[in-house]
């Protein structure tokens, strides 16, 4: 065995320790607005946290999507009940940044190792997501004002629309 396969034998790939926590508060978050909604949402909402938690300890992707997945249909649950733009979007926005830097907890981990010191990195990576999903969560909404007469699937498309527009964004 060469010196290089020796230390990279001793690195701790797990996924990083700040974009773990900012991926759990992301999630938190996502549960907080789904369950204003009612049960179904509440539902979807904790089974997504606990999904989403899960995988970023495990440093497991498919938890990690699968998570924000569930989350993500929790915010839905609410749609179809007529909740507010105003907390679906927050919740739609905070559960793809839950899936982003979770991803972002993974990668880190596996690449530069738990033990390097990536706190700026990674929290340079969430500023820049966060801007990134307020300014998809604004024009969103601004498409609702424009375009809402007052119906909830209206909500619905924009909410969607704003999701994948986010998440576009995020995979650029």
């Amino acid at each position: 065995m060469s010196g290089t396969e020796m230390r990279e034998g001793t690195i701790d790939r797990s996924p990083a320790r700040v974009s773990q926590l900012l991926s759990v508060i992301a999630a938190s978050v996502a549960v907080g607005a789904s369950a204003l909604f009612g049960g179904v949402g509440a539902l979807g909402g904790i089974l997504g946290l606990l999904f989403v938690t899960a995988g970023v300890v495990r440093g497991s992707r498919r938890s990690v999507t699968i998570g924000s997945f569930v989350l993500l249909l929790g915010i839905l649950a609410g749609s179809l009940v007529a909740a507010p733009p105003e907390l679906l979007i927050p919740g739609a926005i905070a559960t793809v940044l839950a899936w982003d830097f979770g991803e972002q907890a993974i990668n880190v981990g596996e690449q530069l190792g738990r033990e390097a010191d990536t706190q700026t990195l990674e929290v340079m990576h969430a500023a820049s997501s966060a801007v990134i999903g307020i300014t998809a969560g604004v024009v969103g909404y601004g498409m609702y004002l424009v375009g809402s007469g007052g119906r909830p699937v209206t909500a619905l498309v924009f909410l969607l629309i704003a999701v994948l527009a986010l998440t576009s964004a995020l995979r650029a």
